[in-house]
């Protein structure tokens, strides 16, 4: 450095002109000074930082949602604990929490918050029914939910035969535990129609009466809209007591109209009926069996129902019949024939005439004694109960012309 002629000190170059570096200093690089680290004022604003942590908040809760959802809709879709298929009852009123409580003690499912994170997740808590549900072996809890928003409740089922009386039935409804609450009285013969009913746990047996009754007032009316136009029966009320008896005489259903058909003959032809089941019912009440064959006795026994002692059809049905037997009755077979008996292997043999039919009640002895003495080829023959009526079927035999009919 040189001062000025005033003494002021010069920089090397004299404010003017560069200095000059030798060729070694000029090949090496020039050094310029780092920035500044200080952050700028915007940077460092309170609202920036918030935002900044707010948006990483956001990012952290989003990956845990997504990771949550996926695990969570695993394990909603797995299989379950259950081993082999079970029921199980939802009484009304659980909520969502207490169903899953529920399902659990049941060993139905065993992660109840994938339940009702299943359920909120499907805005269903208030879809869930009550009632009966089957659940299959290792269902997931997706399948659990499915069940029970769809309502899938187990169909019960109570199958009521064709002939029994009103009483019997409702002895039936009383037994079933699936079924509630009371009878209130015991309906009129011939209006429960014998069908297979299905329900669910907790239906009363009043219902189910109630839809027996109505499903009879519709088939009745079917048939009886579709009967022959010479049929003997002035009512539907008729049609039913007829088809009663023709249902209690047989149970096949190749004869059905052969019988319907025998009574039918009778009926124009002013003869009684003399019907078996009559009798039987005439002295039970409708309660049953006799516990014994019929008795010569219990034949001329006159009840309102016997028909041995009374003209044309008695003053009500002696069962309840299905549909088969109303059309039976509705459309008997178009046949002369007014007799029949049992032909020993579970069917009946016909005939028009009074001298036939003495043949075929041979045969039928005949057949009957050769059981007996195979049952016991020791023992004495037996002699023959004078009072009692064979139990192997209905057999109408007349007694000679001039005479009313006798049944044995």
């Amino acid at each position: 450095m040189t001062d000025t002629p005033g003494g002021s000190p010069l920089p090397p170059n004299g404010g003017q002109t560069p200095l000059m570096r030798s060729p070694r200093a000029a090949l090496q690089p020039e050094i310029v000074p780092p920035p500044s680290l200080r952050r700028s004022k915007r940077a460092r604003h309170p609202l920036v930082v918030a935002g900044s942590a707010f948006f990483t908040f956001l990012v952290v809760v989003l990956v845990a949602f997504v990771i949550t959802l996926y695990v969570g809709r695993q394990r909603f879709e797995a299989a379950g604990p259950l081993a082999t298929d079970k029921v199980v009852n939802v009484p009304r009123g659980l909520g969502t929490k207490d169903i899953s409580d529920l399902l659990v003690r049941e060993g139905v499912i065993d992660q109840p918050y994938v339940f009702v994170g299943g359920v909120i997740a499907l805005k269903a808590r208030g879809d869930l029914k009550s009632g009966e549900y089957k659940f299959a072996a290792h269902s997931s809890i997706a399948d659990v939910v499915g069940t029970l928003i769809e309502g899938k409740v187990v169909q019960h089922a109570i199958t009521v035969p064709e002939g029994l009386t009103s009483e019997q039935i409702v002895m039936r409804l009383q037994e079933n535990d699936a079924l509630a609450g009371p009878i209130k009285e015991i309906p009129r013969e011939g209006t429960l129609l014998p069908e297979t009913y299905k329900f669910t746990r907790g239906m009363t047996r009043e219902q189910i009466i109630q839809r027996m009754e109505s499903e009879d007032k519709k088939t009745v009316q079917d048939v009886w809209a579709h009967r022959d136009p010479d049929l003997p029966l002035k009512t539907p009320e008729e049609l039913v007591t007829l088809a009663s008896i023709v249902e209690k005489e047989t149970g096949r259903a190749d004869e059905r109209t052969r019988v319907a058909a025998v009574f039918v003959n009778r009926l124009k032809r002013k003869m009684r009926l003399q019907s078996d089941p009559t009798i039987i019912y005439g002295l039970t009440g409708g309660k049953g069996t006799l516990g014994h064959p019929i008795l010569k006795s219990e034949k001329e026994q006159p009840t309102p129902y016997n028909t041995y002692v009374i003209d044309g059809l008695p003053p009500g049905p002696i069962g309840n019949p299905g549909r088969a037997s109303l059309e039976a009755a509705a459309k008997p077979a178009r046949t002369k024939e007014l007799y029949f008996v049992a032909d020993g292997t579970g069917g009946h043999v016909f005939s028009e005439s009074y001298e036939q039919h003495q043949k075929n009640v041979a045969k039928l002895r005949q057949i009957e004694q050769g059981a007996a003495a195979q049952a016991a080829p020791a023992a004495d023959p037996a002699p023959a109960q004078a009072e009692a009526a064979p139990a192997t079927g209905p057999k109408i035999i007349p007694a000679p012309r001039g005479r009313a009919p006798q049944r044995r």
